[in-house]
């Protein structure tokens, strides 16, 4: 089985900096796109970050210039760097993965179970 981890949630107060770990474990032959999303209290998901086979990132303006995302190129873990919070910012924070398990021959879609970020104003 693959299974996608978060990590690094928390309490943080405005202006300040978290950091969260995405990970992929299990029987993973192959990772190519990772994404970050989150979901805020009556809220649609929102992606806020995408990582590429290619080592190219994307963000919403939303979270440009604040947020950055890294990881070795079509490998994990994901990261995510979150500097200058907003109450705004504060939600689940989701892992999302499309990944190739050792035993199938093409690539599935995997979600994490996500982990809390709260931003205090």
């Amino acid at each position: 089985q693959v299974q996608l981890m978060e990590s690094g949630g928390g309490l943080v107060q405005a202006g300040g900096s978290m950091r969260l770990s995405c990970t992929a474990s299990g029987t993973v032959f192959g990772i190519d796109t990772m994404y970050w999303y989150r979901q805020a209290p009556g809220k649609e998901r929102e992606m806020v970050a995408v990582s590429d086979s290619g080592g190219r990132y994307d963000y919403p303006d939303s979270v440009k210039d604040r947020f950055t995302a890294s990881r070795d190129v079509a490998k994990n873990p994901l990261y995510l760097q979150m500097d200058s919070l907003k109450h705004e910012d504060t939600g689940v924070y989701l892992c999302y993965a499309t990944i190739r398990p050792t035993w199938a021959p093409r690539f599935y879609d995997y979600w994490g179970q996500g982990t809390q970020v709260t931003v205090s104003s």
